[in-house]
């Protein structure tokens, strides 16, 4: 399998294809990465040096990639925090050229604006360009419950409320939709959630919620569920191996005391999830 993968950078800590790209490859996927920014570190630290990447930069790169012949490779094309605002339109000009040099590739899109604790902290203009352009040329997106909410003007809380706000979204053009976070009032203690819906059906997985947050931790999700889901076809089967690997990644983190991913003491969880979680039929 060959990904190109169109997200930010960071030199310190694992975000974006700095947080992707090595799980993929542990897994035995081929990625090619684009970067959209090249940052000292993610942001949540508040501050942060290093370029915001122009559109006709990212472009440049994309079509350098697309010189050498390789697109006809390519079976996914992934994406994930945009930088600036131009950058939709090169990702979606990317995904239109990759699938004429290969019909079977997809695009899956993490549409990344904020969290339900945070509020957005993209540019104020990214959301509406995601919800209007990027995510209808999307055939997986994998947004949190607060984005999926603002994908479909919708307040998703329960199961059902949460199936409907998918179903709003897979109708926009994705046919994949997995909600990361979901943290439904009648969920039982200490837990959190996943849910995928698509064409086969609905599937929502639980597990322990460990108490901090994890900064690129939906990127490297993205990047399991989409390569996972990619290879075998199957939902539920993908939402379980993605759900194993990033709990025990998180686990390390939290039992490391360290702030950012242990992505590289976490690697087996990816290479061989223990498959500790099953995945719930909903529909």
């Amino acid at each position: 399998m060959k990904i190109l993968s169109i997200q930010s950078a960071v030199a310190h800590g694992h975000v974006g294809n700095s947080a992707a790209v090595f799980p993929l490859q542990r897994i035995g996927v081929e990625v090619i990465p684009v970067h959209t920014v090249n940052f000292s570190n993610h942001t949540g630290y508040g501050a942060w040096r290093g370029p915001v990447m122009s559109a006709a930069d990212v472009r440049d790169v994309i079509t350098g990639v697309e010189e050498r012949g390789v697109f006809p490779q390519i079976d996914v094309v992934l994406s994930g925090y945009q930088g600036g605002a131009g950058i939709a339109d090169v990702i979606v000009d990317a995904v239109r050229r990759v699938k004429a040099a290969n019909p079977s590739a997809v695009y899956a899109c993490d549409p990344v604006m904020g969290n339900a604790r945070s509020g957005c902290f993209v540019a104020p203009e990214i959301p509406e360009l995601l919800r209007d352009r990027v995510v209808p040329a999307a055939d997986i997106i994998t947004p949190n419950q607060f984005e999926l909410g603002y994908l479909t003007s919708t307040e998703p809380s329960t199961l059902e409320s949460t199936l409907a706000s998918a179903d709003l979204a897979r109708a926009m053009g994705p046919a994949t939709v997995l909600v990361t976070s979901v943290e439904r009032p009648d969920r039982e203690e200490g837990t959190i959630e996943m849910l995928v819906v698509d064409d086969a059906g609905a599937w929502i997985v639980r597990t322990p919620l460990l108490p901090f947050k994890a900064n690129g931790s939906g990127d490297v999700t993205t990047a399991l569920f989409t390569a996972h889901y990619r290879d075998t076809g199957d939902a539920a089967v993908s939402l379980e191996r993605t759900a194993s690997s990033i709990y025990d990644l998180i686990e390390a983190t939290h039992r490391s005391g360290e702030r950012e991913l242990r992505i590289v003491e976490a690697q087996d969880a990816f290479a061989d999830p223990r498959m500790q979680f099953t995945a719930e039929r909903v529909r």
